[in-house]
Parts: structure tokens; sequence; C-alpha cells
């Protein structure tokens, strides 16, 4: 679940769904379709044109047309955690698979995965500079 970078809308996820909520009315504007699993994550592009969400894949989805405009696919298992750089050119998701993947927003392509944890990961962030990524695991690591 999340804000819209202009705390206008409020993403969240359950089912195979992904609902955008007004704020001001509390009122389901849009439900997303197009996942096979439940959806766990869903994270806000910086300037809230789009939506990452997240069940064994990563789906980008345009705000205004509830378009998915992309699917991000790597992971062997399910997407626990996705976010934007704060410059929104990258995604970082973590998986299940024990992986955090680094994708390219403009190409959709995956330009490196971080291993090391030893059990899920269950959270990734970016700093605010976009300079590092956090991640945490089941790992205590």
């Amino acid at each position: 679940m999340g804000f819209s970078p202009d705390g206008k809308y409020i993403a969240s996820s359950g089912d195979h769904t992904v609902k955008i909520w007004e704020v001001e009315t509390s009122k389901c504007i849009t439900i997303r379709q197009g996942h096979t699993g439940e959806v766990i994550s869903v994270s806000f592009y910086p300037d809230g044109k789009y939506i990452a969400s997240s069940d064994r894949t990563v789906k980008i989805w345009e705000v205004q047309t509830s378009k998915c405009i992309t699917t991000l696919q790597g992971h062997t298992s399910w997407v626990s955690s996705v976010s934007f750089s704060p410059d929104g050119k990258y995604i970082a998701s973590g998986s299940g698979d024990n992986r955090v993947k680094i994708w390219e927003m403009q190409t959709s392509k995956c330009i490196t995965t971080l291993q090391g944890h030893t059990d899920k990961v269950s959270s990734v962030s970016f700093s605010p500079d976009g300079k590092y990524i956090t991640s945490g695991s089941q790992d205590k690591q």
C-alpha cells in the first residue's frame, strides 16, 4: 500500500488486483487486473504517473489510462517488495528467491541482481539520493 506523491491517492493490493482510492472521498476510482497471483506490493513512481505492482512478476501501470505498459520477469519466487528510485530511472524488486533485482525503467531490463541474503527478501528501498538500496530479509542480515 502506498500514497501517491501528491497525497491524493492510495494504491492498495490484494487478490489479483491493484486498487486506486481517492483519499478525499474514500472511493475506489479504478481497479487494475492482470496479475495471475496475489498482488503483494505496490509503489508509486516519483511523479505519480506510474504504479509498480508485484506477484511473481512486476507490472508497471500508467495511472491515467490503467494500461499495463510492461511486465518485468526474472524472479523465481514471489516478489514481496517494489520501489522506484527517486529519479524514476530504476525499480528495485525483492523476492522470495533471496535476491534483489534492479531494473532500468526505460528499457525494462534487469541491469543487476544482488545476492547475499540466505532467506526471503521482504523489503527494498532506495536512499533519498538514489545512490544506495536497502533490503530487509527473513535471514535477519
